[in-house]
């Protein structure tokens, strides 16, 4: 493939502004697809959980032909918790689209990913998207982009950047706003300016060897496969070649199979040259950051920096009286290989074995990235336990110092009393304030354990209406305890099945999180106190049985409809002396074994 005819771009994002239906409608423009076949929405939405929630969580590569050229895509996550992809596929690209919505504007993540892409000196072009909204505000946001451009100090050659307008939705593409939409309208505008303002990549074929291993993919045949750009020189199969390792040892291996990035999917070839982006087999343990290079002259490329993680959770065994029961793999070795699995591919995340007791604390961006990989093992059959998540401390100079974020929230103006003050309790202080059509933008910066478990608090207090989004700000000075759930809760006595009676009796008591007919254990937490301390009690209590009968003094057993807790929320819920019981078929709280509840 000629290098001149090459365009590697990323595409990068805040959450939900359209980046993988932009890519649909890349695709479907460049004549991949027949009139009358099948194409699943968001194509490059590839894991269940992806198309679940409707977010990328791991970078995917594809491809599309306009004209001659040869159009790499590299779909990154939009979510700052999944930020150590963001850092890695760039090295991959020559150039980025930056996706914003024509309403919101730039948000937290956008200005995540877009100093990430700075940092890498790559050409930007602006893409304001979702323009058919009702409220876009197209000159607002462009304006808003290139403020966030200045604060990010880019050159003045990236700060005339160019601007496309799309409804990736409606499948079109504008140069201007105001301009007429096409009838049969299409996305070639894009292309084009990709084409015009994204450089061919940069490289010698006669040069030795270079390829950086920027993500892992896994083939069921062939094992572990490294993805990255050919920087220098020339691939082919069976060619040996040396990898350097990120410790600096150079192993030799030969390659076994070369894919080329073809639509959605992969396709297999005999060689290939500089700027193309290939997954190559060969290599059983190959890692992120190691670099194929010519085993004759090795010039391993700069080991890639990912930033630390701030949050930990311990990944213990489960012990409760139901461990088992449900999960196919259930031991501490089980739970060893599959994380150390996961660090080979997600360099971002950190597993260690505990001090104290058996297990392991892992440690991620943030509550997201480390309730996905829960999720993920729940899901391939694991049953284990976590517990509740902690800020990672720095000490410096005899300091105590602890992660902050950037916090930008986005409310009715009628909330925006409410949520001041209860992130004034959490140590919240307030950055920004800007009021447009009845709606609040807010910005603080907060430590990061006073978001721990906030988003279910802050969409009580905004009926369900408020945004809001963070993004890791830097570390600062320890400040001072913070309390993040007043309520106690209602732990079950005895091993017991639930009964309707006893759970319409305990209503007034606190909030349920259980149905009628549930297996309990002693410990299991069921609900929330409506007081600051915790309660034993019993959901099994029946109703006394008499031969007595009259028609006023029956009353109609009606239980109010339990508090369904998502994963998140449950990780978010749990105090220091508590667990969340992670299985297969089900996820529950529970108190720590040899805690002391009070009237057990």
């Amino acid at each position: 493939m000629r290098q001149q005819l090459i365009r590697n771009v990323a595409i990068i994002a805040h959450v939900d502004h359209g980046k993988t239906t932009l890519v649909d409608q890349l695709f479907r423009n460049s004549g991949m697809f027949r009139d009358n076949q099948q194409v699943a929405e968001r194509l490059m939405d590839s894991m269940d959980l992806e198309r679940e929630r409707g977010i990328t969580i791991t970078a995917k590569n594809g491809s599309y032909t306009f004209g001659d050229y040869w159009i790499n895509i590299i779909d990154t996550p939009g979510h700052a918790d999944f930020g150590g992809q963001v850092e890695r596929v760039l090295r991959m690209a020559d150039g980025a689209l930056l996706l914003v919505d024509a309403q919101e504007g730039p948000m937290p993540q956008t200005y995540f990913v877009l100093k990430k892409a700075l940092e890498n000196h790559l050409p930007v072009i602006v893409v304001i998207n979702k323009i058919d909204k009702p409220a876009a505000r197209c000159a607002w946001v462009v304006d808003q982009v290139f403020d966030l451009f200045v604060k990010l100090n880019a050159p003045d050659k990236i700060l005339d950047f160019p601007v496309v307008y799309t409804s990736a939705k409606q499948g079109y593409a504008l140069k201007e706003p105001g301009d007429a939409v096409p009838e049969n309208g299409n996305m070639d505008i894009v292309s084009q300016m990709i084409v015009d303002h994204i450089p061919a990549p940069a490289g010698s074929a006669d040069e030795p060897l270079q390829m950086q291993v920027a993500t892992i993919d896994y083939s069921p045949y062939l094992g572990r496969l490294g993805i990255g750009k050919v920087v220098g020189g020339a691939l082919s199969i069976n060619q040996p070649v040396a990898v350097a390792r990120r410790d600096g040892s150079i192993k030799p291996v030969r390659i076994a199979k070369i894919y080329r990035f073809h639509r959605d999917g992969k396709e297999a070839i005999e060689s290939a040259g500089v700027g193309e982006i290939v997954a190559i087999a060969g290599m059983e343990d190959v890692t992120v950051g190691v670099t194929f290079t010519d085993p004759n002259d090795p010039r391993p490329l700069p080991v890639i920096n990912i930033d630390p993680p701030t949050i930990s959770m311990n990944f213990i065994p489960n012990d409760s009286p139901f461990a088992g029961r449900e999960g196919k793999f259930v031991t501490s070795r089980h739970l060893e290989e599959r994380l150390q699995r996961e660090v080979l591919s997600d360099v971002a995340l950190q597993v260690e074995a505990m001090t104290e007791g058996i297990g392991y604390k892992v440690s991620g961006r943030g509550e997201l990235h480390l309730s996905i990989l829960i999720e993920k093992m729940r899901r391939e059959q694991y049953e284990f336990q976590v517990t509740r998540p902690e800020v990672i401390m720095r000490e410096e100079d005899g300091k105590l110092l602890e992660p902050y974020e950037r916090l930008t929230v986005d409310v009715d103006e009628q909330f925006q009393g409410v949520v001041i003050e209860k992130l004034g309790k959490l140590r919240g202080q307030m950055e920004e304030m800007s009021m447009e059509n009845g709606m609040a933008r807010m910005v603080f910066i907060i430590p990061t354990r006073g978001l721990l478990g906030y988003r279910s608090q802050f969409l009580t207090d905004t009926k369900g209406m408020g945004m809001m989004n963070y993004v890791f700000d830097a570390y600062g000075p320890h400040a001072g305890e913070i309390v993040n759930r007043v309520n106690g809760v209602l732990a079950v006595k005895e091993p017991c099945v639930a009964v309707a009676y006893a759970l319409w009796n305990l209503q007034d008591r606190g909030k349920l999180f259980i149905d009628p007919g549930a297996p309990l254990y002693p410990g299991q937490i069921i609900g929330e106190n409506s007081r600051a301390t915790d309660m034993v009690v019993n959901p099994a209590k029946g109703k006394k049985l008499t031969n007595m009968r009259a028609s006023g003094t029956d009353e109609a057993v009606v239980l109010t409809p339990p508090v369904r807790m998502s994963l998140e929320d449950c990780i978010a819920y749990i105090n220091d002396d508590e667990l969340v019981e992670v299985t297969p078929k089900a996820i529950r709280l529970r108190k720590k074994p040899g805690v002391r509840l009070p009237g057990a």
